[in-house]
């Protein structure tokens, strides 16, 4: 979702230099720069609550206000990757802006959800190896993911691929359901797959944009209740886990049937 929906292009030979790219950050670039801070402070809180967990010789998984907040944080630089492109097409964006984007998108949605997923799996005797291949794929399919829509035209109705948001937050679903070890890397390397695959899935733009940030924003709360102990927070946990896995899975058949059903009404 970057803020320009296309690669900025260096201006012609010979054109006036106030046709150059603006390189002063906007106020879609500070959104962006939130975006990758959010996903730098979940890194370093999840790595800040797996010291402590070690250090305290506590067994089983990581305190619930710990996993809350990481997730929490997630949360936010999704929606903040949201906003950046809606202010950027509102009110213009620099010349920087979607290698802004890119960059956070890397760190927010590519390292934070594997090094996630990685400490979920050093819990399991044996299964380290096999957490770290996972998590490498998380990353490297975000990585060519973007580099990959980088190169692709704008104007667009659909990603192709399984956008890096919504991947980041299916790897992190996947943590939070805690399936058996071997599931869990299974699933996140169906997701890898979905990220670089040419699977379609639509673009948030106008209200869907407006959905999307408004679930993300009941997320947040979620994870709140969830990690504050609430009555009920752990079953809301497991609906949300499981509405977001069906999502992702179902709607590129959802596409593809739409498209269909349209080619057979001309």
């Amino acid at each position: 979702m970057t803020p320009t929906d296309g690669a900025v292009l260096p201006p012609p030979a010979g054109t006036a230099a106030e046709t150059a790219p603006r390189l002063r950050l906007g106020l879609a670039d500070y959104l962006t720069l939130g975006n990758a801070l959010c996903g730098f402070l979940a890194v370093w809180a999840l790595a800040t609550a797996q010291s402590a967990h070690a250090v305290s010789g506590a067994g089983g998984p990581l305190p619930h206000a710990a996993m809350a907040t990481v997730v929490g944080l997630l949360l936010v630089a999704a929606a903040l990757d949201v906003l950046d492109g809606r202010v950027a097409r509102k009110l213009g964006g620099s010349g920087m802006g979607a290698e802004l984007d890119n960059l956070a998108d890397v760190v927010s949605f590519g390292f934070a959800p594997a090094f996630f997923f990685v400490v979920w799996g050093m819990r399991a005797e044996g299964l380290e190896p096999f957490a770290v291949v996972a998590g490498g794929a998380v990353l490297l399919a975000v990585i060519v993911r973007l580099a990959r829509f980088s190169c692709q035209a704008p104007g667009s109705h659909y990603f192709t691929g399984l956008p890096c948001p919504f991947g980041a937050m299916a790897v992190v679903t996947v943590v939070l359901l805690d399936p058996p070890p071997l599931t869990g890397v299974a699933a996140v390397l169906l997701i890898s797959w979905l990220m670089v695959s040419r699977m379609e899935y639509p673009k948030p733009r106008g209200r869907k944009a407006y959905a999307v940030l408004g679930v993300l924003a009941v997320g947040v709360a979620l994870m709140a209740a969830w990690g504050l102990g609430l009555p009920a927070g752990q079953s809301l946990i497991y609906l949300m886990s499981a509405a977001v896995l069906g999502f992702i899975v179902t709607i590129p058949f959802y596409v593809l049937a739409t498209r269909r059903s349209a080619r057979e009404d001309l």
